[in-house]
C-alpha cells in the first residue's frame, strides 16, 4: 500500500508540468477565439458595407471578405490544433496515473502522448504566426492603397 501512495505522490510531482502547459494552451485556445471573433465581426460589417457599395467599393469588399475568410480559416484550424494538443496532455496525465495505480510500465506511450501534443502546439502555433502575417499585410495593403 505504501508504495502506491510513493508512486501516486510521484506522479502527481511530474503531472505538474503538464498541467501548467495546459493552462498555456487554454490561454492560447483564448488569444485565438478573440481573434476569430474579431475577424467575424469585421466579416459582417464588410458584408453590410458590400451591399451597399458601388462597383469599385465592392470589388474592395470582396478582396477583403475573401482575406477575412482565410484568416478566419487559419484560426479555425489553429483552434482545432491546440484542443487536439489539450486533449493529448490530458491523456499523459491520465496515462501517469494509470500507470502508477495498476503498476503497468506505460513510459513509451506517455513520452509519445506527450510529444504529440508538442506536434499539434507547434501546428497551432505556425497557424497562428501565418494568420497574424495575413491581417499585417493586409492591414499594410490597405495603408497604402
Amino acid at each position: 500500500m505504501e508504495t502506491h501512495i510513493a508512486d501516486i505522490t510521484r506522479v502527481i510531482q511530474l503531472a505538474v508540468a503538464p498541467v501548467f502547459l495546459l493552462t498555456a494552451i487554454g490561454t492560447l485556445i483564448t488569444a485565438l477565439n478573440n481573434r476569430l471573433g474579431r475577424a467575424v465581426d469585421r466579416r459582417r460589417v464588410v458584408q453590410e458595407r458590400l451591399q451597399h457599395a458601388s462597383q469599385e467599393d465592392a470589388a474592395e469588399a470582396r478582396v477583403e471578405l475573401r482575406r477575412l475568410e482565410q484568416r478566419s480559416r487559419l484560426i479555425y484550424f489553429a483552434i482545432l490544433a491546440a484542443v487536439v494538443a489539450a486533449l493529448f496532455i490530458c491523456l499523459v496525465v491520465a496515462g501517469a496515473f494509470v500507470g502508477a495505480l495498476v503498476a503497468v510500465e506505460l513510459s513509451k506511450m506517455i513520452a509519445v502522448l506527450f510529444i504529440l501534443p508538442m506536434c499539434a502546439l507547434i501546428v497551432s502555433l505556425a497557424l497562428f504566426l501565418r494568420e497574424i502575417f495575413l491581417a499585417v499585410s493586409f492591414a499594410g495593403l490597405r495603408l497604402r492603397g
